[in-house]
């Protein structure tokens, strides 16, 4: 009987590195001989509340933003780092770990160089098209580089890079599996229709900015709520939290008509839900949602974020030029345009249908079984980057 894999995950801040990472967990798990995973994450980010809930031990390492410009976090640099290495360096010996499996974010780094200064292999998983500060380093030395996009430039100095897409997230995964068939995407949609109290048989446009909202996606589409619902649509239309009263107030002042087809919600937790009735998606294009997406091949428009280094807009890159997805900047998204192009993308059926299509072939989609297999390979191979 196979040994249990000894492994040291690194990743947290965000949900874009969290999710993925306790994705390739549960997998690493259930292969033969099961896995022994500790996580290393910070006391602050979202691996502090959802780690321990999936059942996995956490080792804290110190946070070490890694400035992109001279400032005074610059000059704290070195001894955060010193402080962060040692306490990465303790769980790699602690733990006897084979493996070392990055995920980008804060911890990355010094679990890196502790993982070289050790001896121990290093996977690299990278999420978004432009490569992050931490990731950049790990793939200097990692045994293997493991991509969500195909477009990425980032690969392994010493080792192989693969496309394995992005681990997804087991209640999503579990869609993909059901929406193989028809009659399995319509039993989950008839499902879904009825936990939403939403109607199955009409076309279903889900419009989300997130947790946090997207204040433009908000603005453009609730005035033009009763143009969608005369087009025969229902909108499903997360706003983020705390950011509901204005959207619900812009919808009802439309009519009770429309606000029976216009569901408003500022948050849903299941997300699985939405993606089950969705016919096509406005959403921003953060890593996680353009491979979710893209995976269950669910037509989108996307909306990239038009802050930070630009990687929302790169992440769309790949589904889009496949068909799967359409790109519309910030500064265009506005009421004339959702009136212009939505309700009559949302009627075209066989559009909406190509265009599923597309997206379900633009990449990857069983991610979390990719990346299972390279870092199995890296440990029991004795790949040292």
């Amino acid at each position: 009987m196979a040994e249990p894999l000894r492994a040291l995950l690194a990743g947290g801040g965000t949900a874009g590195h969290v999710n993925p990472l306790l994705a390739t967990a549960a997998e690493l798990a259930e292969r033969p001989g099961g896995a022994r995973i500790t996580v290393l994450g910070t006391a602050s980010g979202l691996e502090h509340t959802l780690v321990p809930d999936a059942g996995l031990p956490l080792r804290i390492v110190p946070r070490v933003p890694l400035p992109r410009r001279p400032s005074t976090d610059l000059l704290r640099l070195p001894a955060r780092l010193t402080a962060a290495v040692r306490a990465a360096a303790a769980a790699i010996a602690e733990t006897d770990a084979e493996v070392v499996v990055g995920f980008g974010g804060y911890v990355a780094t010094p679990a890196y160089i502790a993982a070289r200064r050790a001896g121990v292999p290093v996977v690299v998983h990278e999420q978004n098209a432009r490569p992050g500060l931490a990731n950049r380093l790990g793939a200097r030395w990692a045994a293997a580089v493991a991509l969500t996009f195909a477009s990425t430039p980032l690969r392994a100095a010493q080792g192989r890079t693969e496309v394995t897409g992005l681990p997804l997230r087991p209640a999503v995964a579990a869609l993909v599996e059901d929406r193989a068939t028809d009659d399995g995407a319509a039993d989950r949609r008839r499902l879904a229709a009825a936990e939403l109290g939403l109607d199955p048989d009409r076309p279903t446009l889900v419009v989300t900015g997130g947790s946090l909202g997207a204040q433009r996606l908000n603005e453009a589409f609730a005035p033009e709520a009763s143009a969608l619902v005369a087009a025969g649509a229902q909108v499903l239309h997360l706003t983020g939290r705390g950011k509901d009263a204005d959207v619900r107030g812009a919808v009802t002042a439309q009519g009770p008509g429309v606000a029976a087809h216009y569901q408003v919600r500022d948050y849903l937790g299941r997300m699985e839900l939405a993606y089950a009735v969705a016919d096509l998606v406005v959403c921003r294009s953060g890593a996680g949602s353009v491979s979710e997406l893209a995976a269950l091949g669910l037509p989108a428009v996307y909306v990239p974020l038009p802050v930070g280094n630009g990687e929302q807009r790169l992440n769309a890159v790949d589904v889009v030029a496949a068909g799967g997805g359409t790109v519309v900047e910030d500064g265009d998204l506005d009421r004339a345009w959702v009136r212009a192009h939505v309700p009559a993308l949302l009627a075209d059926r066989d559009r909406l249908a190509a265009m599923g299509r597309a997206a379900a072939e633009a990449g990857p989609r069983d991610g979390a079984a990719r990346l299972a297999d390279l870092v199995l390979a890296v440990a029991r191979g004795g790949g040292h980057g």
